[in-house]
């Protein structure tokens, strides 16, 4: 999956500075989180139904082919100078309806690929992959679109997005290809790894399924709280969609710059990875959850309130390292305490969690950044306010519930 995240997460940066140089609007660029937003809360439900009843190897398979074309689409519409900001929107939209079918397989068929054991091990080494994605992408996409821009010609002179574009339907195209390996790799897994176990399969219709997926869930109280922590702080924190401003009009770095603060976050967590993929977590796997959350919202602060590039980009690797333990401690629970026939539903509801909350939160910090007259000075409101509010809580969910706060994963019987 490595060259797929990497092309996707190169997409991801291309998109946003894409409609950074189409409208110059915050507000903008917010609502490419609720493009996908949107999709993700409406089918992710489905997606677990699908992944439980289904092979999920076929299902992951059919998900990516779905989001080359959309990269394709993409590719087309900008090399042809045929694109607008609308059109990004439903290409983004369809890309996040495939991910809500994508999602719940991928993650429902890692414990069927590991003894139990292993889990935290292949999780953290699954996060080592994605977040090794995180840093290529968004530096080799910088660099591209920085490569487009130094390229001159009366098209650009006359049109000074012309040459960013260009590199932009680049970065499209490499993505569609990116996906070719992983459906190879998907296709050569043995059948068994993606068939749901055949211990207990989803009974009656869609409706009845869902019911019972929603039961299991929001009778079990580590993963409810676990799931409105993740919403609730991604919400708040979700700012990553204002980086272009903060690339040109507050640390005046460029696309390039943009690149790096893009990859930030991923070089933090990707040191994280590395380290627990290898090294287990102590005990009171609850109590260091709620830290990391707590790391988390002082690091967003520490970004917001920077004026200096580098101390920025220290500050986006340290969010990075803090949302990696935060994710291995959240995934092992979810994983631990889910039997197999119930992984795909409840993964699909916590992806309404786990993946709005983020999404929803560029909505958020979009808007409050277009409160303000500056650009400049409302993403630093945004951004600071949502570390805060990330803080309060951590703070309340520490003291609400012990079913965090103590939870330890030996204790669970797998």
């Amino acid at each position: 999956m490595l060259p797929s995240l990497t092309g996707s997460q190169m997409q991801v940066v291309a998109l946003h500075w894409h409609v950074y140089l189409l409208t110059r609007s915050p507000l903008a660029l917010g609502m490419v989180g609720l493009t996908r937003a949107l999709p993700i809360i409406s089918l992710a439900l489905w997606g677990g139904i699908v992944a439980d009843r289904h092979d999920r190897r076929l299902m992951m398979a059919g998900a990516q082919m779905a989001m080359a074309a959309v990269a394709a689409a993409l590719c087309g519409l900008t090399v042809c100078g045929r694109e607008s900001v609308w059109a990004i929107y439903g290409l983004s939209a369809l890309s996040a309806a495939a991910s809500a079918f994508d999602g719940p397989s991928r993650q429902a068929l890692v414990p069927r690929l590991v003894p139990v054991a292993d889990l935290p091990g292949a999780l953290a080494l699954n996060l080592t992959a994605f977040h090794g994605a995180m840093i290529l992408g968004p530096a080799l996409a910088g660099a591209i679109i920085a490569g487009g821009s130094a390229l001159s010609s009366p098209v650009a002179e006359a049109l000074p997005s012309a040459a960013d574009t260009r590199g932009l339907g680049w970065i499209y195209g490499l993505n569609a290809l990116s996906f070719v390996p992983v459906v190879a790799a998907l296709l050569s897994l043995d059948m068994a790894s993606g068939t749901p176990s055949p211990g207990r399969r989803p009974a009656g219709g869609s409706l009845a399924s869902l019911r019972e997926g929603f039961r299991f869930v929001f009778t079990s109280p580590p993963l409810v709280w676990t799931m409105a922590l993740d919403f609730f702080a991604t919400f708040f924190s979700g700012a990553t969609s204002l980086l272009p401003i903060f690339a040109d009009q507050v640390l005046h770095a460029g696309p390039a710059g943009y690149g790096l603060l893009a990859a930030a976050p991923a070089f933090g967590a990707l040191a994280g990875s590395l380290w627990l993929a290898f090294r287990p977590l102590p005990g009171r796997q609850g109590r260091i959850l709620l830290w990391a959350v707590t790391a988390y919202g002082l690091a967003t602060v520490a970004f917001g309130a920077s004026r200096w590039f580098w101390l920025t980009l220290v500050a986006l690797a340290a969010t990075g390292l803090a949302d990696l333990v935060s994710t291995v401690v959240r995934q092992m629970l979810r994983q631990l305490v889910t039997p197999d026939w119930l992984r795909g539903r409840m993964t699909s509801i916590n992806m309404i969690f786990f993946m709005g909350g983020p999404q929803l939160g560029e909505v958020e910090a979009g808007l409050v950044a277009s409160l303000f007259a500056s650009a400049a000075v409302g993403a630093t409101v945004s951004v600071v306010s949502g570390g805060l509010a990330t803080l309060a809580v951590a703070a309340a969910v520490a003291f609400a519930t012990r079913a965090v706060r103590d939870w330890e994963w030996r204790e669970v019987t797998p």
